[in-house]
């Protein structure tokens, strides 16, 4: 129901620019995550944001005129004829007419578009204060950058104000959590252009952040009997091309020059072919499976600029990667312990969750490697397993990785934003194309089937994904900074030096800070969301006790072995407490 309000909202917008601009060209109008668009082609006049309040009265003056959207089929000819003065419009009918399409348009008031349906029944159903006009953006012509720059206006829409209140709340609430302003105030990441753009760099904060996502993700690992490995970043092209990733995915590869070898390089994007190297690397037998690898190993991705964002799209990064070659007889309990490691690390850091089972597009072939009945017998195992254990699903046509469907694990964060971070992967293909085999009891060589497995995925995204979700305040078992010991004076640091090496002897992380006033060095600790504040003066020199001063404001009194065995606890049992 909020997909066709937000289209027919796209209609209202349209209707609206040209009313405002009758020499525009409009182009596309389609509903979208949390709202809508529409990208008009202006010749050469200009739309600004102190136009959006104009848009918007012309938009809620309308919509009290319209009520439903009438459909009228066209013939090619007669398309052509109602739109003979837009060439956006006469291209969109000349590919709709060579697929053999139907051509339609929606009318509602004096406004008709081309258009292939999914509105309101009637428009009295849009709530005049659920929507608003948000932004102005360039985009391109379908996407291509050879093609004419057109201006995109959005707009957000829920079902009730309520709603939208919450999403625009939640989207400045982002802003201040943003990862890339963060990162940079509380000291865990730089970029420098010597180094170059996505590629991340780790201070000792930050190093310690993301080693202790990586230790969480190797414990479970333990769990589910996946032993480490470790692989080279580069390869030879030839690799790839046996995987599929040459002929699927080499635009998106770095490609490295050798001083000394013909040879054709590349930086990896994925563990998985190399794992399949070892396990080819000596007779299996059936006794053996499963086999499985984890690989924390960096991984490249050829990013255009445009679409680097700090940790959650860069071009280095690494995985909590993961690979079982098994039997189909074994499918079901590999699932079964991956999806409960991925619970339990959900669980732990605090998000919900839910699975989508990502297909590929059966009108795109061309993307995926193997056969249609390859693609059905993976893609129905996988249904028939959620089926079976009666786990919730939405299916997302298209969402499938060329060379297999997966089942995505899809958490929500404190802001209410979906992420795709775990994964399952069923794949049939790469293990035929890289010819693996073990013995099975009847003596006969078979193929092992290979699942791919992500439990939290991207290091790097997660921990971006971290910091917003908890706006930098960390649990107290990921934060770089388990306390600051704050001396009133000169004459009380040897007595927090003291405490300082008490606590780390303990395995505490503690910063003693001594530069500048008193009130200053506590806005410090606070700034920094550090866990607890410990200022220590003549009272605590002469008790013996602590004064501890929660980021949450709460106080708490206790001696220095009692503080260290509470944090020491919290620590080992990943608690979100302090």
């Amino acid at each position: 129901m909020i997909s066709e309000k937000r289209h027919s909202l796209a209609h209202l917008l349209g209707d609206a620019i040209i009313k405002l601009k009758p020499s525009a060209l409009l182009t596309i109008g389609p509903a979208v995550e949390n709202g809508f668009y529409y990208d008009v082609d202006l010749q050469g006049e200009t739309l600004s944001l102190d136009d959006l309040p104009k848009l918007t009265e012309i938009m809620k003056t309308t919509i009290a005129t319209w009520s439903t959207f009438t459909p009228t089929t066209l013939t090619t000819t007669e398309a052509e004829e109602l739109f003979k003065n837009n060439k956006y419009k006469l291209e969109l009918i000349a590919d709709i007419a060579k697929n053999g399409e139907a051509i339609t348009t929606y009318t509602s008031g004096e406004f008709t578009d081309l258009c292939k349906g999914g509105h309101v029944e009637n428009m009295n159903q849009i709530e005049n204060d659920s929507w608003v006009l948000d932004r102005i953006s360039g985009a391109y012509w379908r996407g291509n950058e050879n093609n004419t720059m057109l201006t995109r206006v959005y707009g957000i829409a829920f079902d009730t104000k309520d709603e939208l209140d919450t999403f625009l709340s939640n989207r400045e609430l982002a802003k201040e959590r943003d990862h890339r302003k963060l990162g940079k105030e509380l000291g865990l990441f730089v970029f420098s252009d010597l180094v170059g753009s996505g590629l991340p760099l780790y201070t000792p904060k930050g190093s310690y952040l993301r080693n202790k996502i990586a230790d969480f993700s190797r414990e479970l690992n333990q769990e589910c009997g996946y032993l480490e490995v470790n692989t080279p970043n580069m390869n030879k092209a030839e690799l790839f091309k046996v995987s599929g990733h040459y002929d699927k995915y080499k635009e998106d590869m770095f490609e490295v020059h050798s001083h000394y070898s013909d040879d054709e390089f590349f930086l990896k994007p994925m563990n998985c072919p190399q794992h399949t190297q070892i396990f080819a690397s000596e007779p299996r037998s059936y006794r053996d499976l499963p086999i499985k690898y984890a690989d924390f190993a960096m991984l490249y991705r050829d990013e255009r600029p445009g679409e680097l964002s700090g940790l959650t799209r860069a071009r280095a990064f690494a995985q909590d990667d993961g690979h079982a070659f098994c039997t189909e007889d074994q499918l079901e309990d590999e699932f079964i312990l991956v999806l409960n490691a991925i619970k339990k690390a959900l669980t732990t850091y605090g998000f919900k969750y839910h699975i989508r089972l990502s297909l590929h597009d059966p009108a795109e072939k061309e993307k995926y490697l193997g056969d249609a009945s390859v693609w059905e017998k993976a893609e129905g195992l996988l249904r028939k397993l959620l089926e079976k254990l009666e786990i919730p699903f939405v299916e997302g046509i298209g969402e499938a990785a060329f060379y297999g469907p997966k089942m995505d694990i899809m958490a929500v964060d404190a802001l209410g934003r979906e992420w795709q971070i775990s994964t399952i992967q069923v794949d049939f293909n790469q293990p035929v194309r890289f010819k693996l085999e073990y013995k099975d009891k009847d003596g006969q060589l078979k193929t092992p089937i290979m699942i791919h497995r992500a439990l939290i995925g991207s290091l790097e995204r997660f921990m971006a994904l971290a910091i917003e979700h908890y706006g930098g305040a960390f649990p107290l078992w990921m934060s770089p900074t388990h306390a600051a010991i704050i001396p009133v004076g000169e004459s009380h640091k040897e007595f927090a030096e003291g405490i300082q090496k008490q606590m780390r002897a303990a395995g505490m992380n503690v910063e003693l800070l001594m530069d500048d006033s008193l009130g200053k060095r506590i806005r410090q600790a606070k700034t920094e969301k550090t866990p607890y504040a410990i200022v220590v003066g003549d009272k605590e020199m002469e008790s013996g006790k602590l004064t501890i001063e929660l980021r949450t404001g709460d106080k708490q009194e206790m001696a220095a072995d009692e503080f260290v065995q509470h944090v020491q606890n919290l620590i080992s049992t990943r608690s979100r407490e302090l």
